[in-house]
């Protein structure tokens, strides 16, 4: 009880605990936890310690905490003015009740006198401190106040507001006073004015407190003909790490020579080197590293072929990458402030270009506060089924009805690169697919087994959809069946008596079982991998269902919650679109009769190994080398010329096309603005009601570019064919421009934002702007590279 007084009347102790947020006595407690179990006095690191020191031991661990509490207090002026001890008192009230109910072992409580002792001195010291700060803090202040009123300026609005904010909460997080907050109002108005942009600058001060830094020179990218370079980079602290490494080495040979062909294509082209940071958000362990434990274990790994393709294609290509697999190292990277990310990084962006995904933006956001806002321009995300503006409009997603977990950052849809060309809103990132030599080709075709199938799912989930057991049935009638399950010795996968399970395989031995099946065989699930490629690649066939309906946001659980109302007609729709017979072959795994008789027809079709050219190397380092040359979404774009300039009666910049219902490009030369994609390449149609402008670009052998459409988005456009309004109105809306049959208004687009490719309406009439392709390579115009 006599140790109860003492804390409780203790006052320079109370106002320590409070000084230093009460850590000292939770260290207490959490130390006296160890007796209150029954543990012997020795067994607490606290006592241990309070045993030990003594003399002058006990002197210097004062002088260290002493120093410590001076710097401390260098920064923190608002500890004079705290006098709410409530807290403080609970705590002290529950310390004493916990040592009121145990028994009073001498020894125990004479150590206990000890460390209240020593934390009494302690104590005492800090509140001489305390009062020498007190004074001169208080005057300080008194004077700096008096110096730095808030102004009125009706430019900065919110400049009050912010100050009230800062007044009561600038303590909440540390990254405040590493800006020089220190709780006055000249501080905060420094702050608000230097580094976030609510005040005006203050009179006298040259604008801003962060550096700025000469332009760095432009440098030369030159290719990189060596993977080794960045296999040191990649790391090896998460398996996923070590399969990425592993793929690296694996396509050395193929990017190596890619890259010489590229570099001969590319000869008279200068290429400026880019920084660029890669943060892999879903490898991160705050994101959770769902897919880190999956490596081995036969779990979805498209995620990360795409990624370490991407990695592949960067250093290839000759720019400077930093790689980001965790927290702290994008930290470090984008010169975040220490703190909870309330405040702006702490200086100018150190790279140009930023390649993450939904959980790396995320953080991002919570770790760059308001600077995202400034560069997210120079963001890539990397999306596996892609976003459509409908969903990436924050405002107009929640207004309308598209509001997911995903999407609702505000960027240009381009921005969002994806794994397939599904969705031409998104720029199609991609990945790549080992080809095989002339050899290796002779060989597949000479040692393929015609009656032998291998079932797509390595994962023993997918093994478990309806209706499988029967399609298995029949084609064992036909077929050899192989698996590639994983599964632990304990617990075998449940998976029919007659398939021949060789668990998780190896890419190289995965490879030799592909080489020797004919048939490849999905039965709607996973969607959209990489692995249907790589069984073409290697000379087998694809069987795969079709959807009938299509698979979407609206009648699927798979799709729900994802950015996309995109209709998925097959289990791979790129295979089914872009591939198709005989290397793909899609039916109805209803019928059964057209089941059987697909079957004994892929038992006699010879198909070579084939691998589309914007899945090989090189033509990844076309597409990707052509986004970074000449995507730019921090630039505006300009508007079109006076209409005086355009050629025709009444004058318009486009054409109408011999034969033809498309509209192309009038303007020649100088009147022509430059532009990613060229003007060259634009095809305007009109689609018919309720069909999108993917559909309506996809039945003229063209593709719908959202990148044009803010030169069709003009009035002219309706008159170039023929459209009667009666009216032209500008509304945000993700269907415009567009004709509304019934009224005959011709509708324009009011935000850019909202530009899509994506949508349909049974009311309206949708200007699409189309454009022409490479063969196979779907994501370039003829002009584009």
């Amino acid at each position: 009880m006599m140790l109860r007084r003492s804390l409780l009347t203790f006052k320079p102790f109370r106002l320590f605990v409070l000084g230093t947020g009460v850590f000292s006595l939770f260290f207490l407690m959490t130390s006296l936890g160890g007796e209150l179990s029954g543990k012997r006095l020795s067994d607490s690191p606290f006592t241990v310690q309070a045993e030990d020191t003594a003399g002058q031991e006990s002197r210097e661990g004062l002088k260290k905490i002493s120093d410590m509490m001076e710097v401390i207090l260098k920064r923190l002026d608002f500890l004079t003015r705290l006098s709410n001890t409530s807290d403080t008192s609970h705590k002290l009230d529950q310390l004493s009740s916990a040592l009121d109910r145990i028994q009073p072992i001498e020894p125990m409580v004479d150590h206990i006198r000890a460390i209240a002792q020593n934390m009494s001195d302690t104590a005492v010291k800090v509140e001489k401190i305390l009062q020498q700060r007190t004074v001169v803090s208080s005057k300080g202040r008194r004077g700096r106040k008096d110096q730095c009123e808030i102004p009125k300026d009706p430019l900065f609005p919110d400049c009050s507001s912010k100050m009230d904010w800062m007044r009561s909460r600038w303590t909440s997080d540390p990254c405040y006073a590493f800006y020089g907050v220190d709780g006055s109002d000249c501080s905060f108005l420094v702050y608000l004015s230097e580094v976030e942009w609510f005040c005006p600058p203050l009179p006298g001060r040259n604008g801003s407190i962060l550096p700025t830094p000469e332009p760095r020179p432009k440098e030369k990218a030159e290719f990189q003909f060596d993977v080794g370079p960045l296999l040191e980079q990649v790391g090896t602290k998460k398996e996923s790490q070590n399969f990425m490494k592993r793929r690296m080495r694996m396509l050395a040979a193929q990017w190596a020579s890619a890259a010489r062909r590229l570099h001969e294509k590319l000869r008279q082209q200068w290429r400026e080197r880019k920084r660029i940071l890669v943060h892999v958000g879903f490898l991160t362990e705050e994101s959770g590293d769902v897919f880190s434990p999956k490596v081995l274990k036969g779990g979805p790994l498209g995620e990360m072929v795409q990624w370490a393709d991407i990695l592949a294609t960067l250093h290839v290509l000759g720019h400077d990458i930093k790689i980001s697999v965790s927290l702290k190292e994008m930290q470090e990277s984008l010169g975040a402030p220490p703190g909870r990310g309330s405040c702006p990084v702490s200086g100018p962006l150190p790279f140009d270009l930023i390649y993450t995904d939904y959980h790396g933006l995320r953080q991002m956001k919570k770790h760059m506060s308001l600077t995202l806002k400034k560069h997210k321009c120079n963001i890539r995300v990397i999306d596996t089924f892609g976003t459509e503006p409908a969903y990436n409009h924050e405002e107009y997603a929640t207004q309308h009805g598209y509001r997911t977990n995903w999407g609702y950052w505000n960027l240009n849809a381009r921005q969002y690169m994806t794994m397939f060309p599904h969705t031409p809103d998104n720029s199609f990132m991609g990945f790549v697919v080992e080809e095989v030599n002339e050899t290796e080709r002779l060989s597949i075709q000479k040692n393929k087994v015609h009656n032998m199938a291998v079932v797509y799912g390595k994962d023993a989930s997918m093994w478990k959809l309806e209706g499988k057991d029967k399609f298995l049935e029949v084609l064992h009638h036909h077929m050899e069946i192989h698996g590639t399950v994983y599964y632990d010795s304990q617990r075998p996968p449940q998976v029919p008596a007659f398939v021949k399970n060789h668990g998780l395989l190896p890419q190289h031995e995965l490879q030799q079982l592909l080489r020797k099946a004919k048939l490849f065989i999905g039965f709607g699930f996973p969607y959209e991998g990489p692995a249907p490629l790589e069984a073409i690649a290697n000379g087998c066939i694809f069987l795969q269902p079709m959807f009938n309906p299509p698979h979407s946001s609206f009648n699927h659980d798979f799709f729900k919650g994802k950015p996309t109302s995109r209709k998925v007609t097959s289990q791979h729709p790129y295979a089914e679109q872009y591939i198709g017979r005989p290397h793909v072959i899609t039916i109805d795994f209803g019928n059964w009769t057209t089941f059987n008789e697909t079957i004994r027809e892929i038992m006699e079709l010879d198909v070579e190994p084939f691998v589309p050219h914007e899945y090989t190397c090189e033509g990844m380092l076309e597409r990707v080398h052509a986004y970074i040359h000449n995507q730019d979404f921090c630039s505006p774009q300009k508007p079109l010329d006076s209409p005086s300039s355009w050629p025709g009666d009444p004058p318009s910049p486009f054409r109408l096309m011999p034969n033809s219902s498309a509209l192309s490009w009038a303007l020649a030369g100088s009147a022509t603005p430059s532009s990613w994609p060229p003007l060259s390449a634009l095809r305007v149609l009109a689609s018919p009601l309720n069909q999108s402008c993917v559909k309506t670009c996809q039945q003229a052998g063209l593709v719908c570019e959202p990148a044009l459409y803010h030169y069709i988005n003009i009035k002219e456009t309706f008159h170039s064919l023929n459209f009667q309004c009666v009216g032209v109105e500008k509304e945000k809306n993700h269907l415009l421009p567009a004709f509304l049959v019934e009224h005959k208004e011709c509708y324009l687009q009011q935000d850019p934002l909202l530009f899509s490719c994506s949508g349909s309406s049974p009311q309206h009439l949708r200007l699409c702007p189309c454009r022409d392709y490479l063969r196979g390579q779907v994501a370039l115009c003829k002009d584009c590279l």
